[in-house]
């Protein structure tokens, strides 16, 4: 119970990696606010978590959009009344596979809005709330892909650079005032998102799925790593972390 008396967001928390690391918050001890534009999702989140004991809120946010991530975030400080660490975990995976002299704007627009425009409007209206706490937490889910490249998408692997750039920037501002940062790094984990892409690959090579995915993580694992990350006993922990 390492985040007993804390509370923690977790945005992107409606499947995959974010809903692995709100359970594992909470399982852990902290109130949580489940945040996913999702909101079946994000209802089975809050669900799980309260079935097995722990306590959580949900919100149906566009991390695209300003003016709901500050309402957002304004409503988390009302209902939780302080928040000691952020798990900005939303994003997506768009245009995998294809050419970058055939890639689309749309999609690149729509890939970089989400994940690296939506990582600054999260950060920009969280750091206050975190600060308030006199030893805050943020943590923003990069990607493998993005710092050592090799990813499927032009647009997902720019963005995901784009967020680990961003975490890094954010930990040298933010650390006098007392707010440690992180970018996280997952590696092949077995999300939807992930899931989507080997599907793709396994039509195209005339593979099985299961095959194609047998090594592929647990989003439990990262989970774990995630609300350790949150927690007072890391911290010692500095920069960015890798993940299998």
């Amino acid at each position: 119970m390492r985040l007993e008396g804390k509370n923690v967001v977790v945005t992107g928390g409606a499947s995959g990696i974010g809903g692995a690391g709100a359970v594992c918050c909470a399982g852990e001890g902290a109130q949580v606010a489940v945040v996913d534009l999702d909101r079946k999702g994000v209802d089975r989140i809050v669900k799980e978590i309260e079935e097995a004991g722990g306590t959580a809120r949900g919100y149906v946010v566009d991390v695209r959009e300003e003016e709901q991530v500050r309402d957002a975030f304004s409503a988390i400080e009302t209902d939780f009344e302080r928040v000691d660490g952020l798990i900005h975990s939303a994003g997506i995976l768009e245009g995998a596979f294809v050419p970058v002299e055939e890639f689309e704007e749309f999609t690149w627009d729509r890939v970089l809005d989400i994940n690296l425009k939506g990582s600054f409007l999260v950060s920009k209206y969280a750091v206050p709330l975190l600060e308030q706490t006199g030893k805050g937490v943020l943590v923003l889910i990069a990607s493998g892909a993005g710092v050592r490249g090799g990813s499927s998408s032009i647009a997902y692997g720019s963005s995901k650079g784009g967020v680990h750039g961003l975490s890094l920037v954010l930990a040298s501002q933010l650390a006098k005032r007392n707010i440690r940062v992180h970018g996280v790094c997952p590696g092949g984990i077995e999300t939807p998102l992930k899931m989507r892409v080997v599907e793709k690959q396994a039509k195209a090579a005339g593979r099985e799925v299961k095959q194609m995915s047998a090594n592929l993580g647990s989003p439990e694992g990262v989970g774990k790593i995630l609300s350790f990350l949150v927690s007072e006993e890391s911290d010692y922990l500095r920069g960015t972390v890798f993940t299998r």
